[in-house]
């Protein structure tokens, strides 16, 4: 049965990205990519993609426009600051831009997933809407060693969990939550 998983690295004071959205503080750091809780591992288990505009931008500002680094359908949700690339632009990409309440396309993203996970790509926003519609199972949060001071909150709302798991992976404190 598929699982909705918000997998994330936050610093140490709850942000996932800068106020500009910048990422710079994570890609310093030392990971093992075989390490505990490791991102190879992690995708291996997933078969449906959610993601807000902004992780969508920042990740085609980083490839170019002409890579995708996912094999499996991805849903972006936006409210209008994410365009779809231009037809050929990624052909094997499987993209479905969306907007509105993330109840309407759930049921459709775990039926691409065919069994498998869903990852909620980093935007604590779109993970708590998950969250709000008693949809999201499990957070995933990897806490660098840094602190930024504001930006994009981790969880921008309340919300209950229960430790399932603890590890060190490099410089990182990785910790895997369910909702309770």
């Amino acid at each position: 049965m598929s699982r909705t998983r918000y997998y994330t690295a936050s610093s140490l004071d709850g942000y996932i990205a800068t106020d500009d959205h910048s990422l710079a503080w994570l890609l310093s750091r030392d990971i093992e990519d075989d390490g505990p809780m490791n991102h190879g591992d992690f995708m291996s288990g997933i078969g449906a993609v959610a993601m807000g505009a902004s992780s969508f931008n920042w990740i085609r500002g980083q490839l170019g426009q002409d890579q995708w680094p996912y094999a499996v359908p991805c849903w972006i949700f936006t409210h209008g600051s994410a365009e779809p690339p231009e037809p050929g632009a990624l052909p094997d990409a499987d993209l479905r831009f969306v907007r509105g309440d993330v109840t309407a396309v759930h049921s459709e993203m775990v039926t691409a997933a065919g069994g498998a996970d869903i990852w909620i790509v980093g935007g604590g926003d779109l993970a708590g809407q998950f969250a709000d519609a008693g949809l999201l199972d499990e957070v995933n949060v990897q806490i660098a060693p840094v602190t930024l001071g504001s930006g994009a909150p981790l969880l921008p709302r309340h919300l209950e969990l229960r430790l399932a798991e603890v590890g060190r992976n490099g410089e990182f404190a990785c910790l895997r939550f369910d909702v309770a």
